[in-house]
């Protein structure tokens, strides 16, 4: 009974491990993202490079970097590497790269 016990709270500890970290995900509606690619597409920016941030999900960019506003969304976007990537202003946390 006590190895059934210890199995299930381990189970439940990942799993509840596993719902914080889905938790953290930002998810963009699908209109949002059709609004922000045909803004982007309309106003092109010149692609930065910024040395040593890779573009991931979740990566932080510098306060050096400036963000470019869309107008009726709660997200700022920027060009690295030819590559349209989508920060949330309030941490500069990177939410989505579009190819």
């Amino acid at each position: 009974m006590k190895m059934h016990l210890t199995s299930a709270a381990a189970g439940f500890l990942l799993l509840a491990g596993i719902g914080a970290a889905a938790a953290q995900d930002v998810v963009i509606a699908p209109e949002q993202e059709t609004v922000i690619k045909e803004y982007v597409h309309k106003q092109p920016l010149a692609s930065v490079k910024i040395p040593g941030v890779e573009l991931n999900i979740g990566s932080t960019l510098p306060d050096t970097v400036e963000l470019h506003e869309v107008p009726n969304v709660k997200y700022r976007y920027v060009v690295v590497d030819n590559r349209t990537v989508i920060v949330d202003p309030s941490t500069r946390k990177i939410v989505k790269v579009l190819d």
